[in-house]
């Protein structure tokens, strides 16, 4: 009788020490590291004619745009990979990244945008390779456009679910400084800066509830696109500079 009951006790121990085994199996899969982000390169261009009221309000002049630098703080998140530059991540609800955004080279991709806007607000744009202007040098141009890229990231966030499943947003910044020179002086005719934040959906856009609002855009780069179109509209957009040209559009007759 006692080695029957110590068997049984024996088993029941067994299977104890097993099914905790088990759990804590099932504990380390579940709750291990997450897995490692997947990567992607985005698409990342210029609207044409999305931001209205500033075009053709400036004199038939021609502008030069420079090559932009690229003047980010550069962050274990910035790294470029295989030469792309680094321009956002997707999280999830935990804040994990699951996924790292690059973009082809952005100082062409800017540049372009630059001189489409500038075109847009009546101007006649050409460009240079050249980053840094060159003062004491004579141009073919009346004006020349150096800029620094100060930042363009984007961040698409899954949140909580909503009755019509996971509730994503997305966050794109891009940020610009800029100076305008009339060759050959070397004090700069204009300096600004211009700053865009765009929120994908838009806070409050639909008058629903934050759970019940959905996304304009599929892709982040989209997103970060709109900023980036935004912010070099801007430029152009500045009432004091529109002034300063039109002043020396009639100073030049």
């Amino acid at each position: 009788m006692g080695s029957l009951h110590t068997c049984r006790s024996a088993l029941l121990v067994t299977i104890v020490l097993t099914f905790t085994s088990m759990l804590s199996g099932c504990a380390t899969v579940g709750g291990g590291a997450p897995a490692p982000a997947t990567t992607s390169v985005q698409t990342l261009e210029y609207y044409p004619y999305q931001v209205k009221g500033y075009q053709n309000s400036y004199p038939r002049k021609t502008i030069l745009i420079l090559m932009p630098a690229d003047a980010r703080d550069a962050t274990s998140d910035s790294a470029p990979l295989n030469g792309n530059p680094a321009i956002g991540v997707i999280t999830d609800q935990s804040d994990n990244i699951t996924e790292r955004l690059y973009s082809p080279p952005l100082g062409p991709i800017l540049q372009q945008a630059i001189g489409r806007s500038a075109d847009e607000a009546g101007l006649s744009a050409s460009s240079l390779p050249d980053v840094a202007y060159k003062p004491g040098i004579k141009n073919t141009t009346e004006y020349v456009l150096e800029s620094k890229l100060r930042r363009c990231w984007v961040k698409k966030h899954r949140g909580a679910n909503g009755q019509y499943g996971p509730v994503w947003r997305t966050t794109a910044d891009v940020a610009l400084d800029v100076s305008i020179y009339k060759p050959p002086f070397s004090v700069p005719f204009w300096t600004g800066s211009a700053d865009e934040t765009y929120y994908d959906p838009p806070v409050g856009s639909f008058g629903l509830g934050s759970e019940d609002e959905a996304g304009i855009y599929d892709e982040p780069g989209q997103v970060l696109s709109v900023a980036l179109t935004r912010s070099v509209a801007a430029i152009f957009q500045r009432q004091d500079l529109r002034n300063l040209m039109l002043e020396d559009d009639i100073k030049s007759r």
